[in-house]
């Protein structure tokens, strides 16, 4: 999980950077092109090609429209938002999986669990502090893009245990290319410089690398577990945001990263105990 928000910071660096000289749906479309190139090799080296009709069949196709949907999104949003505050709301991942999976799937939440998920959602209001502005409309988009990828991380398990990662990683690779590639019909093409598709071939390498460790990582270890270490993903987001763009959260921003980290853990933690202590059903 450390290794995936390690390379997803990687990519949201290098496509922020490129962003400022080129149209969004043009530059994703070239970098999931480049990742879906890479993660079919890959599959068609390996004994995983005996699966690849997979990739368009029932929660595989399902969880990579979602994520194809909340990628675009989340990367409209980060050219928009200061990297740490992006990568912040997207933090909120756990406290939005533990509502869905009481809203969706029926599982019982305690009140402490409801008032914990309250404070790490206020700690996001501290962090991107809402104003009259623009910020506030690509704040909201950034958090549509995070409960859509908790709900991606609920269907993931969903997916038959036969069907291999690299599959899925293809799967939705391919569908974030297809959607990049018909809004890029839409938006217009450019001129790309080649240090930019330098960038962007870059991006796309750390991008599949991630897919395919975020994979693994819900679908074969405790979520609960896991799940923590994605807050790992801010420390890389702050020492970025700095170093590329000079970007220094004030002291409500780091308050705000307080309550949203020790919420986040409380919440993951107790789901850890309940789930521990209740029988499983399947």
């Amino acid at each position: 999980m450390v290794a995936a928000m390690a390379c997803f910071i990687i990519n949201d660096t290098l496509v922020k950077y490129v962003s400022q000289t080129a149209p969004a749906a043009e530059l994703i479309f070239i970098r999931s092109a480049m990742a879906s190139l890479m993660v079919l090799t890959v599959v068609v080296a390996t004994s995983a090609k005996a699966q690849i009709r997979e990739i368009g069949r029932g929660w595989v196709l399902v969880r990579a429209g979602l994520d194809a949907i909340a990628t675009f999104l989340y990367l409209v949003s980060l050219f928009h938002l200061p990297i740490a505050t992006a990568t912040s709301i997207y933090s909120t991942l756990p406290l939005l999986i533990t509502m869905l999976a009481a809203l969706v799937i029926g599982d019982r939440v305690r009140a402490t669990l409801w008032v914990a998920t309250a404070v790490g959602f206020a700690g996001v209001l501290l962090i991107v502090q809402p104003r009259s502005t623009g910020l506030d409309f690509y704040a909201g988009v950034c958090f549509a893009a995070t409960a859509i990828v908790a709900l991606r991380d609920i269907v993931t398990r969903r997916v038959h245990h036969s069907v291999p990662s690299i599959v899925v990683t293809l799967s939705t690779t391919l569908m974030v290319t297809v959607l990049a590639g018909v809004l890029s019909l839409v938006e217009g093409w450019q001129t790309i410089a080649v240090r930019d598709l330098g960038m962007l071939a870059i991006a796309a390498t750390s991008l599949a690398c991630a897919y395919v460790l975020i994979v693994r990582s819900t679908r074969r270890g405790d979520l609960s577990v896991v799940a923590p270490f994605r807050y790992s993903a801010l420390v890389f987001a702050v020492i970025v945001g700095y170093l590329v763009w000079g970007d220094v959260p004030n002291a409500l921003a780091w308050c705000g990263v307080a309550l949203l980290v020790g919420s986040g853990i409380y919440v993951l933690r107790a789901s850890r105990t309940a789930s521990t202590a209740s029988p499983s059903l399947e």
